[in-house]
């Protein structure tokens, strides 16, 4: 796996890059956001590890950039703020896990380790045809319609392909936090709610015969496959 490490502390930086090259991983570093960004674009990375605090682009507009731009690599947030409101904040922006500092490295490498087999988990089915021309490949992170192609972070394709996979019925939100986050992340309901609206929204814009119901305390559920 090969991995991008944007952190503007140099000495954890490169403590960092030095435990994960002896778990066998690539790692490249940036040290502040504008040159991390530049990296993320290459689109050559399986991860990006993301610092907040960065000088030049702070890791939200990083994140919201590279997600702008298309970039759909997991990315783990890494920082020391640990309010609610800055993991959605994140995650609203596109990342796909969130640690707050100061962290053990053994659950570093556990969050790693989980992307990359929730990735392969999601990632293994073929294209899922939604109607009217409309196919969702989880493979590319792809909804591709008649007037063009809309693309999806890792954590809405997972989404998405979780809902058409219980698509007779609701998806609790303990379920969701298990297949996206896993129960050791820690992952509060707004957290699951922010996903839900984001993906709804990309959902209104390419299959506009699908919609996403809520039902308070039971979950959620995709509707209009059988109008499609």
């Amino acid at each position: 796996m090969k991995i991008l490490l944007i952190e503007d502390e140099k000495d954890l930086a490169d403590a960092l890059t030095a435990i994960l090259l002896k778990n066998n991983y690539s790692v490249d570093n940036a040290y502040e956001g504008e040159y991390g960004l530049d990296c993320a674009l290459t689109c050559i990375y399986d991860l990006i590890i993301l610092d907040v605090m960065l000088p030049k682009l702070d890791g939200f507009a990083v994140l919201a950039h590279a997600r702008g731009a298309g970039i759909t690599t997991p990315v783990l947030m890494l920082t020391a703020r640990g309010e609610t409101r800055d993991k959605v904040a994140g995650l609203e922006a596109g990342a796909d896990d969130y640690l707050p500092k100061p962290f053990a490295i053994d659950e570093l490498l556990a969050r790693i380790k989980a992307l990359g087999r929730r990735k392969g988990e999601y990632l293994a089915g073929g294209e899922h045809n939604l109607g009217n021309n409309r196919l969702f490949n989880p493979m590319s992170l792809e909804l591709k319609t008649e007037s063009g192609t809309v693309n999806l972070t890792l954590k809405e394709s997972q989404l998405l392909e979780l809902l058409l996979s219980h698509r007779n019925t609701y998806t609790s939100k303990d379920m969701i936090i298990e297949k996206l986050w896993s129960y050791d992340a820690d992952v509060v309901d707004s957290h699951v709610e922010s996903q839900v609206s984001l993906l709804r929204k990309k959902l209104s814009a390419a299959c506009p015969a699908l919609s996403i119901k809520a039902s308070r305390g039971v979950g959620y559920r995709l509707e209009g496959l059988d109008d499609v």
